[in-house]
């Protein structure tokens, strides 16, 4: 409205509410109160006809502003509108994994690549940290994880100054003990969360190679500590058809029957045994030891059934006689399957390759009353492709690490207890799973290389050449093209779209066994602009640099694309792969340290740029003390002339 209008509505209104008796009398009338009259009205105001004039014009631009009869806009309201079909159709449709082609990935490349995502730790396993948690001092507690866990020394953030790694040493054995209950609250709201996700998803890639024939009732876990093997384990050997979320999984639907924990800190174990306390086992059998005994060997065809594990604990043994010690023990205890964990670092990396070393050279004597039903030797199901020497391991001296990375969801005790706001933490480890038996044979047959998008590049290959065919009449070729098709389509889908489900069970039992054969990315992969380029560890027991490029086909290079580090890749490049090697060179006398490779993965400067950032740097450091001399040597000459 404007500005004048305004005034004049407002002069307007005040003018309708002036006091009878404040208004002038027109004539000789006066009206006078009384107060045996009944109260009246006040008469109409008879102003000025120049007033009167500027009245009405101001009750025009009110009814043209705001028109007599002018009903209010209406709110809209919100209607529940019929559903048809599956709701879950109607979610996310411009993100949907998969059309009437079935998944984007090849078979091949989402059986390589099974893995999980962050990691949620289950409700019960929450519930009794949380409990745990609230009867001690947080202050404290917060001091006490940053005394055990947190590196002041570290160049990184205060994130990633964080670490699982429990290795505290005491004075004296009184003192180890005033620390059992501080020491073990602290643990269990740090290190348990980070070592329950790196062996979850050990066990659940394992699960993903052996299933279905493989099936697990009896755990033994050395370096048991809080049971962080034990909470996994539960979890993750649940029968397959009560397997959803995780978080709302249940202890007691367990298949384990037995659990044997091999552990001498006190603190942890006492912990440990409070975490289950409430909790209800089912059928499950629960011991704690000190020490492995010989009455816990498997006997005959129990080892089938039996699982032997060590989570973080090879690296904080003193000597490399105690790690051996511990492996021997791991190997005769009958179990047909054996994983090792430790820490993502150099040391732990280190423990993790010598006990390969060793359980690969273990034969079995046919003779042995406990092991007359397994058969001999042993392989390598994960990480490795092979049974070989690795490539990365250089004792004494490594350099590269082959670790993987898995990512936590963090509760709210743990950001609690670190003071931070961040929700999830990626816990870095490394690890090998052994089992007894040679290694399967390499086959010729390669199955499942076709997904999505290799079918629509069919479709349209096939498209064109039908139009081609009315020209030129090419029946044979277009009669190969069409089987290829067909043959490729029958073996692409891996979701219940396929048209026999006895052909689903049959493709996944034959990638399984190709998957002993495919190269595993140990570095993240590069991803350029036409090409990608995997740094693998393949069969042949080397470092390859494979290298998939566009015109490979779009299926290759979209599971390209697609990879993540830790993968099995199942395309062979379309160009001979290059070999990635650590050159040696003469340390001292007598014996050679391999270089950093540094042309190996996913590094930040590399090659010739890293030489030509050192010497960059090199000369900036000389200008400047050449600087420094000259402004040095001109106040002495200024203080000498004065």
């Amino acid at each position: 409205m404007h500005p004048r209008l305004n005034v004049l509505v407002a002069f307007h209104a005040r003018a309708r509410r002036i006091p009878h008796r404040l208004i002038r009398p027109s004539g000789a009338r006066r009206y006078v109160s009384s107060n045996t009259e009944t109260a009246q009205p006040n008469p109409p105001l008879d102003p000025d006809p120049s007033f009167q004039a500027l009245l009405r014009d101001v009750d025009i631009s009110l009814e043209r502003h705001n028109p007599k009869g002018a009903a209010p806009p209406s709110r809209r309201e919100l209607e529940a509108l019929p559903v048809e079909g599956n709701e879950d159709s109607l979610l996310l449709p411009d993100y949907a994994p998969h059309d009437e082609y079935g998944p984007r990935k090849s078979p091949a490349a989402h059986f390589g690549s099974q893995r999980i995502g962050a990691v949620i730790l289950p409700l019960e396993l929450q519930a009794s940290i949380t409990s745990i948690i609230a009867e001690s001092d947080k202050q404290r507690l917060h001091q006490d994880a940053k005394r055990l866990f947190f590196d002041e020394s570290s160049n990184s953030s205060a994130e990633d100054a964080w670490e699982a790694e429990y290795d505290v040493k005491y004075r004296s054995q009184r003192q180890a003990e005033r620390h059992y209950e501080r020491d073990g609250t602290a643990f269990a709201s740090v290190a348990l969360p980070a070592h329950f996700s790196a062996i979850t998803s050990v066990l659940e890639h394992v699960k993903h190679r052996l299933e279905p024939e493989w099936s697990i009732n009896n755990v033994i876990d050395w370096g048991a500590g809080m049971g962080s093997g034990l909470w996994a384990s539960l979890y993750a050997f649940q029968p397959r058809l009560l397997i959803q979320d995780v978080g709302d999984s249940k202890v007691a639907n367990s298949r384990l029957t037995s659990y044997i924990g091999i552990d001498k800190r006190e603190g942890l174990v006492r912990i440990g045994k409070r975490l289950l306390q409430n909790l209800d086992l089912g059928a499950l059998s629960l011991s704690w030891q000190k020490s492995f005994q010989e009455g816990d060997k498997v006997q005959g065809s129990l080892g089938h059934n039996t699982l032997a594990l060590s989570a973080f604990t090879l690296s904080s043994l003193p000597t490399p006689v105690a790690r051996k010690a511990l492996v021997k023990e791991m190997w005769e205890s009958g179990a047909n399957v054996i994983v090792l964990i430790d820490h993502g670092t150099k040391a732990g990396f280190e423990s993790i390759a010598q006990a390969r070393e060793y359980l690969l050279r273990q034969k079995e004597s046919a003779d042995s009353e406990t092991h007359t039903e397994n058969p001999s030797g042993c392989h390598v199901i994960a990480p490795c492709p092979h049974d070989g020497a690795c490539p990365l391991h250089h004792p004494g001296s490594t350099r590269l690490v082959c670790g993987f990375s898995q990512r936590l969801q963090r509760p709210s005790f743990i950001r609690r207890t670190k003071h931070s706001g961040v929700g999830h933490e990626d816990v870095e480890y490394s690890y090998i799973a052994i089992r007894r038996g040679p290694r399967p044979i390499a086959s010729d047959i390669k199955l499942g290389r076709v997904g999505e998008i290799g079918k629509r590049d069919l479709d349209q290959k096939a498209a064109g050449l039908r139009k081609e065919l009315v020209l030129h009449d090419e029946h044979e070729e277009m009669a190969a093209v069409l089987e290829h098709q067909q043959e490729s389509t029958s073996l692409t889908s891996t979701d219940g779209q396929s048209p026999e489900t006895g052909s689903l069970s049959a493709l996944e039992s034959a990638l399984r066994l190709e998957a002993y054969h495919w190269p595993r990315l140990v570095f993240p992969p590069l991803k350029n602009n036409g090409h990608v380029i995997l740094d693998s560890c393949t069969p042949e027991g080397k470092i390859m640099r494979l290298t998939i490029p566009r015109s490979q086909g779009k299926q290759p290079y979209y599971d390209a694309r697609k990879s993540s580090w830790g993968d099995l890749f199942p395309h062979e490049p379309k160009n001979a792969p290059q070999e990635r090697y650590q050159p040696q060179r003469a340390k001292r006398e007598g014996g050679t340290t391999p270089t950093k490779g540094a042309d190996i993965g996913k590094r930040g400067k590399t090659g010739l740029k890293l030489e030509r950032d050192r010497s960059v740097e090199a000369f900036l450091k000389e200008k400047q003390k050449k600087s420094r001399r000259d402004r040095t040597a001109r106040i002495q000459a200024l203080r000498e002339k004065n």
